[in-house]
């Protein structure tokens, strides 16, 4: 086997093991950390801490009895819970997390795809989540089902432009669709989040609004539609739904990082000093501590916020995000002609 395809491989299987590792590790932090907020105790009967809560939450999900809804479309019904990982299984492919770096005498860019449009393809492939609600909602032969899948449709949808306007803000300084470009951008200069807070703060929002969660969460909203789309869900079937959604929560965490706050860099610090490896452990602790820092932000807002009423939700994305981040881009274009950015 060449140097090349040992050298692929072990970038893939680092960050698969990375993205499967998010939903335990989220599953323990949702329910202690909101404890800790509200002065109460949490998971605490399941290993130091609860810390093994996880694993028995993963037991349970194996054991419970799958069940599919006699006039449920069975085809359909399947398939959605799979379509639901795909997105965050391989969004993950062109995000860098160092940089050239030597190891055994080969030298390799750490990022699995290193492609000059590498955020197309992250965009693309993060564009197909909501086919996998949409399925789930309509082959469910269930009204709730249907309603959240109609939701999620028109929530995604609307969002996603201001997403990706917020997203093209923070491309044109750096005058290039690779994100290796972007964080070597944000190392010649400071961090995106100074230059640009509006593009981020959008992107913020939308992000919050495309993984579904409070106080955008009106595709699941358990007060009004039981559980939306996932209403006919349980089991493994649920599982991989949730084990989804945390994995996109860490994706777009990992490419607001990168566009916003340096990705794998930190302001004078200079990692070109060290061996191979330790630019790789170093560079990847850095981005995985940035991520870390917004999947707690995640968890904050949830716990802070009430939901959205579904009118306020679309004037929100259409009447507030996105002629931001349209203002946003006109400025930064303007700035980038002007050679200011």
């Amino acid at each position: 086997m060449s140097p090349e395809t040992l050298a692929l491989l072990a970038k893939m299987g680092l960050w698969m093991a990375t993205l499967i590792s998010v939903a335990p590790a989220m599953l323990w932090v949702e329910r202690r950390i909101p404890a800790f907020m509200q002065d109460r105790q949490g998971p605490n009967r399941v290993g130091p801490l609860g810390l093994l809560q996880g694993i028995a939450d993963a037991v349970k999900f194996i054991f419970k009895e799958e069940f599919t809804p006699a006039n449920a479309d069975r085809a359909l019904f399947l398939m959605a819970p799979v379509l639901a990982m795909i997105p965050a299984l391989t969004t993950f492919l062109v995000l860098p997390f160092g940089p050239e770096v030597e190891i055994g005498g080969h030298r390799t860019n750490l990022v699995v795809i290193d492609s000059d449009l590498g955020v197309l393809l992250f965009l693309a492939l993060a564009s197909l989540g909501v086919y996998a609600m949409v399925l789930a909602g309509y082959s469910s032969n269930n009204k709730y089902s249907l309603i959240g899948a109609i939701r999620a449709s028109a929530q995604m949808v609307s969002y996603e432009l201001a997403l990706a306007t917020a997203v093209l803000c923070a491309l044109l300084p750096v005058g290039s669709l690779n994100l290796g470009e972007v964080v070597s951008y944000q190392q010649q200069g400071v961090w995106q989040v100074v230059t640009q807070p509006i593009a981020f703060l959008v992107f913020l929002v939308a992000s919050f609004a495309e993984t579904n969660r409070l106080p955008f969460d009106l595709p699941e909203a358990e007060s009004e539609l039981v559980a939306g789309y996932l209403t006919e869900y349980g089991g493994l079937r649920w599982a991989m739904f949730f084990m989804g959604e945390y994995m996109s929560m860490a994706t777009l965490s990992a490419l607001g990082a990168t566009l916003f706050f340096g990705g794998w860099s930190l302001p004078f610090v200079d990692f070109s000093g060290y061996s191979g490896l330790v630019q790789a452990a170093l560079g990847f602790l850095v981005l995985m501590t940035k991520v870390a820092l917004f999947l707690f932000f995640f968890v904050w807002v949830r716990w802070t916020f009430p939901r959205f009423r579904y009118d306020q939700l679309m004037r929100l994305g259409w009447k507030v995000l996105l002629p931001l981040a349209i203002l946003q881009f006109v400025v930064t274009a303007a700035l980038t002609a002007g050679g200011v950015l």
